[in-house]
């Protein structure tokens, strides 16, 4: 036969052979040549085979998308052996979009795809759309009775809580696992495993931790004992002698710390090759090196982690470049390791380079990051990073006396404070309608979820998961769009801009940074940056507390005035508050519970005088202003032009048990004073509120708060029903002032540098800049005339921060008001954060036409008076 026939016969075959493969065969035929050789470069053809696929014009059948969902979960998984976690987590959320999108079955979604997406989103510290995640699909194994599924999403939960810091609520999910369900003793060693972890983390004093330590230890060995009998479960073995080790180092006892390492890599080498978990391994044995002081072996167990995770690493340079980084928490935990090696060298500048690329990581890893608490929670990190770096800061500042240090050190404070919010209103004007509905809906069913755990055993379970499937299906939606914009749209904070404002302002900014071990006191006065470090040794965090405390109830100060007065002066020295020089405004950016502190009633000069109008307050000192951050006072929207519209929500709650008497002053006062729409008793409903509150200046509330605790949201009271802070978020305000006159509209769940997650925080969200609200529970009487005398500093066109103020004032000097009620229980409750902008003055043109006119006629009589007089001198 010719050649070229035959070769005619073989590629005519093979066409005919290849077009009478469906698209669903090509794509399993792909899947398993590459299964049969997996690499890193050959996941290539698997992208490649799903482009082609989105390509064909032909319509898709479900047959053809699930292979396309089952080559989307392998492709995942082998992006994840390889090291390339970003990418399989993306892998892994476009299967799960398609397998719910097109209704699909008679594949395992939740083994192959939700169950290692929740644990990288853990990974990742996603742990909002992990615990989404695991909860959806132990909704679907507890339905198909799938017992093996239901006890791994227990254990995954369980490690989002830990995570999370909900150790408790983590302890006691496995507990009540171990005692009512029939388990393996595979499962039963694996949860002991988890249960051993979470105990080592409840070691807070000496007989809780001596507790913990033994719970821990007894947890591990069960675990030890039960996992050894199962040969499939070296990498579980390998992580419970990982854990000990950990345990054995707590206790200082560093050799046999060093024996369960070196058996947990004996049990790693067995079937462990992902990068990610050998990184893992080699930082916990450069760890255990720093803590044996073998410094050199630490830095070679680090250089390992470096060439594990990041391709074409020249371990020439001692650190990575900052290009070749990406979100990788393993990275982040060698770069601090590295920094505190470096330290220890004595090469302070060295150890900032390496914790700069931490938090470059950090960065990188906030921008993954769709709900608000996952990205409070992983800003708790940078904390203690930030801790130890001014600590640097302040030490290289001593020795070289370079203000340069405290500016830096001020910057990296500044990082810290109010990042989501910083984040959240920065991005807001960048994103497309689609996106802010989005947002919006997230947040709906996010509140539909909250408000049926607040049911507890009446909870319907099936409403919380339909709930959570909705939030799932749009988060995905919502990184499908995403968000290139969320890059950096954030406004530059420069040093000398801050300068010149409060130059302009007459104003002196404390700024505080609340530690673990110190806090620190960033003065900026005249120009200069001055930095106080506040021990928290012995009683300095008892002492700020007991403070905060007087203002428990309105008992505690009225009948110890004397202790009041000596434990107010002692705090406002402690605090390192500036002296009232030549300022007349002061600035504070509180941190921690600093936040829940009235600093106007810290007591200057120490007396013996029960009269509380007498007393030497900070406020006799300042004006003060609070605010999140720096960056928001300088960056601080002008107020706006003209009249002052108010409208104003008065729910009064008549004849029932909430009833707000003084309610109606209040009302009456704000009337007197200014125009607006004003809603009272059942008018005051959320929806009149929301239809009406649009481009208004000023918008008061005068109702019922609740700070709420650590399960229950703070929340307002309208008149037809009580809102969650975070319901808030949704409405898009750009009032001049937003007036919260209810109890506790300040207080929340408190996360450092974030702040409270309080009502006041759900306008800001909303884009209020200017709040004054409350830090306890207001006295209905004392709050209207506190009120009745701010509105009227208003009126004559007092800045807000003056108004507050001088309010406070005159309620201590009012002679109507008895010695009790001037205690600081009840004027200092109300705080005010915002500009220092003093409101424009109401622009009557014709009124300054008139009045110029009659100065220049008065001018030219006085002027021609005079000629006239040497006239008629003259004449005579």
């Amino acid at each position: 036969m010719n050649l070229y026939r035959l070769y005619g016969l073989i590629f005519f075959f093979l066409t005919i052979n290849g077009f009478s493969q469906s698209q669903e065969e090509k794509i399993y035929n792909t899947i398993d040549s590459f299964i049969a050789k997996p690499s890193a470069e050959a996941l290539q053809n698997l992208r490649n085979a799903e482009s082609a696929f989105w390509k064909s014009a032909k319509p898709k059948t479900k047959d053809e998308l699930l292979a396309i969902v089952v080559l989307n979960c392998n492709k995942a998984y082998f992006e994840n052996q390889f090291g390339q976690t970003l990418n399989a987590v993306k892998s892994y959320e476009k299967a799960w979009v398609i397998y719910q999108k097109n209704k699909l079955k008679n594949y395992d979604i939740t083994e192959y795809c939700l169950k290692p997406l929740g644990n990288l989103y853990t990974v990742l510290g996603d742990y909002e759309n992990a615990e989404n995640i695991i909860k959806q699909y132990y909704f679907i194994a507890s339905k198909e009775k799938n017992e093996t599924q239901k006890i791994s999403a227990i254990l995954n939960l369980s490690n989002v809580y830990q995570n999370t810091g909900n150790v408790e609520k983590a302890i006691d999910l496995i507990e009540k696992t171990l005692q009512t369900e029939k388990l393996s003793p595979t499962q039963k060693g694996i949860l002991y495993n988890n249960l051993g972890a979470n105990y080592l983390l409840t070691n807070v004093g000496f007989v809780v931790k001596t507790n913990a330590v033994k719970n821990s230890e007894n947890s591990f060995l069960k675990a030890v004992s039960l996992l050894k009998k199962d040969k499939s479960q070296s990498e579980t073995l390998a992580n419970t002698y990982r854990n000990l080790a950990k345990l054995k180092m707590e206790q200082n006892d560093l050799e046999s710390a060093s024996e369960f390492l070196a058996k947990a890599n004996i049990e790693f080498q067995k079937t462990v090759k992902e990068p990610r978990k050998i990184a893992q391994l080699y930082y916990e044995t450069a760890f255990l090196n720093f803590k044996q002081g073998k410094i050199t072996e630490a830095n070679q167990n680090i250089s390992a982690v470096f060439k594990t995770l990041i391709p074409n690493y020249n371990s020439k340079n001692i650190l990575p470049n900052q290009n070749s980084l990406y979100a990788e928490t393993v990275l982040l935990d060698a770069f601090d390791l590295k920094s505190e090696i470096f330290l220890t060298e004595n090469k302070p500048q060295d150890a900032l380079k390496s914790f700069a690329l931490s938090f470059h990581i950090e960065e990188l890893l906030q921008t993954l990051l769709i709900y608000e608490n996952s990205k409070i929670v992983t800003q708790i990190r940078n904390r203690n990073r930030t801790e130890k770096c001014i600590e640097i800061y302040y030490s290289l500042y001593q020795k070289e006396k370079k203000t340069s240090y405290l500016e830096s050190a001020f910057l990296l404070s500044e990082k810290t404070k109010s990042v989501v919010l910083k984040n959240h209103l920065s991005n807001t004007a960048s994103l497309s309608r689609e996106q802010k509905l989005i947002l919006q809906q997230l947040q709906n069913w996010n509140t539909t979820i909250l408000k049926e755990q607040q049911k507890l055993e009446l909870a319907d379970i099936s409403k919380i998961n339909e709930a959570i499937k909705k939030q799932n299906q749009l988060m995905l939606l919502l990184k499908s769009k995403n968000t290139k914009n969320n890059a950096k749209s954030q406004n530059t904070f420069e040093l000398a801009k801050l300068f010149d404002k409060l130059e302009k302002d007459n104003a002196v900014l404390v700024e505080y940074f609340f530690g673990s071990n110190s806090i620190y006191n960033f003065t900026i006065e005249n120009r200069k940056i001055k930095l106080f470090p506040i021990s928290l040794d012995g009683t300095g965090l008892t002492k700020i507390i007991g403070f905060i405390n007087y203002f428990n109830d309105a008992k505690t100060i009225a009948n110890h005035p004397k202790n009041y007065n000596r434990f107010g002066n002692k705090i406002y020295k402690e605090l390192e508050i500036p002296k009232p020089n030549h300022h007349k405004n002061l600035i504070i950016i509180p941190d921690g519970i600093l936040g829940f502190l009235p600093f106007e009633a810290l007591i200057t000069q120490e007396s013996e005088t029960t009269n509380f109008a007498k007393m030497h307050y900070l406020l006799h000192d300042f004006d003060i202003a609070y605010n999140n951050s720096a960056e928001f006072y300088l960056n601080s929207i002008p107020l706006s032009k003209g009249k002052k519209s108010v409208v104003g929500i008065f729910p009064i709650f008549e004849n029932t048990n909430y009833e707000l008497r003084f309610s109606k002053n209040e009302l009456e006062s704000i009337k007197h004073n200014f125009e607006g729409q004003f809603f009272e008793n059942e008018k005051a409903t959320f929806s009149n509120f929301k239809n009406n509150v649009i481009g208004k200046s000023i918008i008061h509330l005068s109702t019922h708060a609740s700070a709420g605790d650590l399960e229950t949201p703070a929340s307002i009271k309208f008149y037809d029903q009580e809102i969650l802070y975070s319901e808030l978020y949704n409405l898009q305000l750009q009032p001049d002032l937003v007036v919260l006159s209810a109890c506790e509209t300040g207080i929340g769940k408190l996360f450092k540098a974030e702040g409270a997650m309080s009502v006041a925080r759900g306008f800001q969200f909303a884009g209020a800049q200017n709040l004054l609200f409350s830090l306890w529970n207001v006295n209905d009487y004392t709050a209207s005339v506190f009120m009745d005398y701010f509105y009227k500093e208003i009126k004559h066109n007092s800045s807000f921060v003056h108004a507050t103020a001088n309010a406070k004032r005159a309620f201590l000097k009012d002679e109507n008001i008895p010695n009790a009620k001037k205690s600081p229980y009840y004027w200092s409750a109300f705080v005010y954060y915002g500009t220092l902008e003093a409101p424009e003055k109401s622009s009557n043109y014709i009124f300054y036409i008139i009045s110029f006119l009659g100065v220049i006629a008065l001018f030219l009589i006085f002027k021609n008076r005079d000629k006239w007089k040497i006239f008629t001198k003259f004449s005579k």
